[in-house]
């Protein structure tokens, strides 16, 4: 309950930043971001847009990858109205489709520019059963799976490291057998069964390969020596269109929904709403749009401020460093196997 009254009265932490901090106000001491690329899904509106409008305040030029290219453009139209000077580039990505996400990155190749911040925005709360047109659980598919093959594209484009060496095929290969009985029993418990399926826990489980998996690029990241940092955010908590199929009085009242959502994410910890990937030519990122009062403070924190410049595999809420609720969530042995099975499914598909 305290954690829920410092959110609330907006109390700032070692950072000297809190949940009533602005993006605006958190980004004020960032260095130029002239030189930056920024791939930011998810930006037509919440917490997205808000993030774009920000950065293209501070001089990034902003790539908007999204499944309807009407509302980017929208939402392209919105930041250039205040600010005529920025860069915009509008493509296609649906995050629940590996073949979409694999043609974003060839097309994304072929502009020829840096890499700099990723920040994967969009989301999905499926409150029915789907599958992908990979036949994967549809809020698996587009919170996880697809993040997690874009940063197979980080590893290659950021730390320009090739995957395909002899030796690393030859290592998937011996991984194949003991991997594939370990992948059943991973996406047993993120991939139910049709007559199983809970929404809410589908989406908290999407959230909890989100943290493993930070955990995991942080790690491997560190090992191949790369210039690139990744660490975890919760964005801030309003009102999303995440839950606009089940808009009520009380998820429609601003104070109580504050209060019912912050409390269960924090018995529950589906909270971890954004990735950061951070390198020292940029930043990257994974997280979930808001449509009132939208606030990117915690996400442009993390991704511009000096101080975090050699902070990785972290958490962070109200653009402060804390810890995530699960246990699970900490598991070094449970992120490897889970990225390992997923870096099967992604190869097969």
């Amino acid at each position: 309950m305290l954690e829920t009254v410092k959110y609330l009265i907006g109390s700032r932490g070692a950072s000297g930043f809190g949940s009533k901090s602005t993006a605006e106000e958190v980004t004020e001491t960032c260095p130029d971001l002239r030189s930056i690329t920024a791939i930011i899904t998810g930006a037509t509106s919440g917490i997205g847009a808000e993030t774009a409008r920000v950065l293209a305040k501070r001089g990034a030029r902003l790539v908007i990858p999204a499944r309807n290219l009407k509302a980017a453009g929208e939402a392209k139209a919105r930041i250039v109205s205040e600010f005529p000077n920025s860069e915009i580039v509008i493509m296609a990505l649906d995050l629940s489709s590996l073949s979409s996400v694999r043609k974003f990155v060839l097309d994304f190749e072929s502009l020829d520019l840096p890499l700099n911040l990723l920040i994967n925005n969009a989301g999905r709360f499926a409150h029915h059963h789907a599958v992908s047109e990979d036949g994967i659980e549809m809020t698996f598919a587009t919170n996880y799976l697809g993040k997690f093959a874009m940063s197979l594209f980080i590893d290659k484009t950021v730390t320009k490291q090739d995957d395909g060496d002899d030796k690393t095929k030859r290592r998937s290969r011996e991984n194949r057998e003991r991997v594939v009985k370990y992948q059943r029993l991973v996406f047993r418990r993120y991939d139910p069964v049709p007559s199983q399926y809970d929404a809410t826990r589908a989406y908290a489980l999407s959230k909890l390969a989100n943290v493993l998996h930070t955990k995991e690029l942080a790690q491997r990241l560190k090992e191949m020596g790369a210039n690139v940092t990744v660490n975890c955010v919760h964005p801030g908590i309003v009102r999303t269109r995440l839950t606009r199929e089940r808009e009520g009085f009380i998820t429609g009242k601003e104070i109580w929904y504050k209060i019912l959502v912050h409390r269960y994410t924090c018995l529950y910890d589906f909270n971890v709403l954004v990735t950061v990937y951070t390198c020292r030519s940029g930043f990257l990122f994974s997280f979930k749009a808001a449509e009132d009062n939208p606030t990117a403070s915690t996400t442009c924190y993390v991704a511009t401020h000096p101080r975090l410049e050699n902070v990785s595999g972290k958490y962070f809420a109200d653009c402060n460093e804390t810890w995530t609720s699960s246990k699970l969530g900490s598991d070094s042995i449970e992120a490897s196997k889970l990225w390992t099975a997923s870096e099967i499914m992604v190869s097969e598909i």
